[in-house]
């Protein structure tokens, strides 16, 4: 037996500090994660499979990073999501980022009618001056981009199909972004705001008669229970909305060098995953509505122009003149073949 006077000197002599040292190491090691999104959980939605993708690798590389989902709005608002993640309070979000327009209307060129041509103009986009100024704007607000992800969109309606700018006159329309509404209020139109999350209630209830949202959205929310004429977005996309994961810079800043460079990895993938993704969600996004019998049309070159010459009249004048630096900043994105 060690005599008690031994004892205390071994203790005291390193043996507490390892046994203290080990459970700090397991702790430093084990980061746990929120990440949120408004779309439903587990049903095929891009922008769900993307967080799920990530936090699926972050688990099985052994990073120490645990991420847990919540999807479904279940524990952010849509638009509140930004406001967290600017205060480190939520890690990671999907996110239209137009929806803090309010907050930064630079963002709000992110979804500008007409402004993003296609999948592939998307992506060479992400390279451009523009996106640097835009990104960079984000990271003075405390978010970075994990990935980047664009969404192409059409027009639903419970009325006629929409095609014309005359199509709108008379109809209730949710739009996503304040760009889009200015289009579709000086086409006739009459506006209601709210995240796509509530468009099947509003078109329900009555207080919708159409509504724009990305093709993923309208197949994830069943749309097509509730309108009669579909507008794909086709050739002649006017809609196309930037909708990345996004991460809080203090949240990023936790993690070591190791495991960084592990999330950067599969959020690359998912990035990847999502552009052909994207392509796949539109040619869904016929092929489910018209399995439920909901008419399908698409817009000419030479309707899409005139949706264009509303648009340079409204939301593009508009946010020329009105946002600091806004002509400078859409005549980057313009630029952009």
């Amino acid at each position: 037996m060690i005599p008690m006077k031994k004892l205390i000197s071994l203790i005291s002599g390193g043996l507490l500090a390892v046994v203290v040292a080990v459970p700090a190491s397991v702790s430093a090691a084990d980061i746990e994660m929120k990440a949120s999104h408004q779309w439903p959980g587990g049903k095929g939605d891009i922008r769900d499979e993307m967080v799920q993708m990530i936090a699926k690798h972050m688990a099985e590389s052994n990073t120490g990073v645990k991420i847990t989902v919540y999807p479904g709005k279940s524990l952010y608002k849509p638009k509140e999501q930004w406001g967290a993640m600017t205060k480190g309070e939520l890690d990671i979000t999907a996110f239209p980022l137009a929806y803090a327009g309010g907050k930064h209307p630079e963002f709000n060129l992110t979804l500008m009618p007409g402004l993003v041509k296609n999948h592939d103009h998307a992506r060479r986009l992400n390279k451009s001056e523009f996106m640097k100024r835009i990104k960079g704007i984000m990271d003075e607000a405390g978010v970075i981009v994990l990935a980047d992800t664009w969404l192409a969109g059409g027009f639903a309606s419970k009325k006629k199909c929409v095609l014309v700018p005359d199509d709108v006159k008379g109809q209730n329309f949710r739009a996503a972004g304040k760009a889009f509404n200015q289009m579709l209020a000086a086409a006739g139109a009459s506006i209601a705001s709210m995240p796509s999350s509530e468009v099947y209630t509003g078109l329900q209830t009555g207080v919708l008669d159409a509504a724009n949202t990305s093709s993923a959205s309208f197949v994830s929310y069943r749309i097509y229970e509730q309108v009669k004429c579909l507008t794909i977005p086709g050739e002649n996309a006017l809609w196309v909305m930037y909708e990345p994961i996004l991460m809080s810079k203090a949240s990023f800043n936790k993690l070591n060098d190791a495991q960084k460079a592990e999330l950067m990895k599969v959020s690359k993938e998912a990035e990847a995953f999502a552009y052909e993704g994207a392509k796949a969600a539109d040619a869904n996004l016929e092929k489910v509505f018209r399995e439920a019998g909901v008419e399908i049309v698409s817009m000419t070159a030479e309707q899409a122009a005139m949706w264009r010459k509303i648009a340079d009249e409204s939301s593009y004048k508009s946010f020329a003149d009105n946002v600091k630096g806004g002509k400078e900043l859409l005549d980057l994105a313009l630029s952009v073949e």
